[in-house]
């Protein structure tokens, strides 16, 4: 195989598996790290990918871009509620405690949350405290602070603070990039801090994530993959990045 044969055939992987590693491409291809490393340069290069430690990842992978809440709600619709739908088997029983960050994952749980079963919800989301008032069986928590347009979530001192004195049975999270090796991740350093504050919070901690946050990594990391109990995403998920992170010590359940 001619190099830009390889080359082009590197950024059909990285493109159709998230993320790469430089040691599994050199073995699939038959030639040296440094060869592959080459590669990935020349591929860098021409805006094809961006390099990571270890590997690469898509060109537009490793990004600050953020996009507003209701725009997160349009798109990949139907796996969200299948994440949600998966989700609901790992609620606390009855008088149990949850946390609920923001976002559109999340928010599709909040539509299945039984109405009949007495659970304690806290959140820092506007949208998911709207719809979480309105269940009679729940008890809500509002968690304050300043509340940001695009994401529509309290953030800031307040909310952190009031999340280190909280701790609930299963703290359920969103998150912008999935990695087994930059964790959980999301492009806003205020929002990083109140997810971060909700990690240690939460007994046991899921992220709902759909197929298209795996191998992306964002600007700031709020959980590594140790911090994370279960992994909910979708079917569409590339079997290799799901074994990635199992081996990380994620366990991922795909809905």
């Amino acid at each position: 195989m001619y190099a830009e044969e390889r080359q082009q055939a590197i950024a059909r992987l990285v493109a159709d598996r998230g993320r790469v590693a430089v040691t599994a491409l050199a073995e699939e291809f038959g030639v040296t790290t440094e060869t592959v490393r080459r590669d990935l340069a020349v591929l860098e290069r021409t805006g094809m990918l961006r390099r990571v430690h270890g590997g690469a990842v898509p060109a537009g992978a490793l990004t600050y871009v953020e996009t507003a809440l209701g725009e997160r709600h349009g798109t990949r619709s139907e796996q969200k509620r299948k994440i949600a739908a998966a989700a609901v088997d790992l609620l606390p029983g009855v008088d149990g405690s949850l946390l609920l960050d923001g976002g559109s994952s999340t928010a599709a749980l909040a539509e299945l949350l039984p109405g009949d079963r007495r659970l304690f919800v806290a959140t820092h989301s506007v949208p998911i405290a709207a719809r979480v008032g309105t269940l009679p069986g729940l008890s809500l928590y509002v968690i304050g602070g300043r509340v940001r347009g695009i994401t529509q979530c309290a953030v800031g001192e307040q909310a952190v603070s009031t999340l280190a004195d909280l701790r609930v049975d299963v703290a359920f999270l969103g998150s912008n990039g999935v990695s087994p090796e930059h964790g959980f991740s999301t492009p806003d350093e205020a929002e990083a801090s109140v997810k971060r504050a909700m990690t240690r919070a939460g007994q046991k901690v899921v992220v709902l994530a759909d197929s298209s946050k795996l191998g992306r990594e964002h600007l700031v990391r709020f959980a590594a993959p140790a911090d994370v109990d279960v992994l909910v995403t979708d079917s569409d998920a590339d079997p290799a990045a799901v074994a990635r992170l199992e081996a990380a010590g994620v366990e991922v359940v795909v809905a």
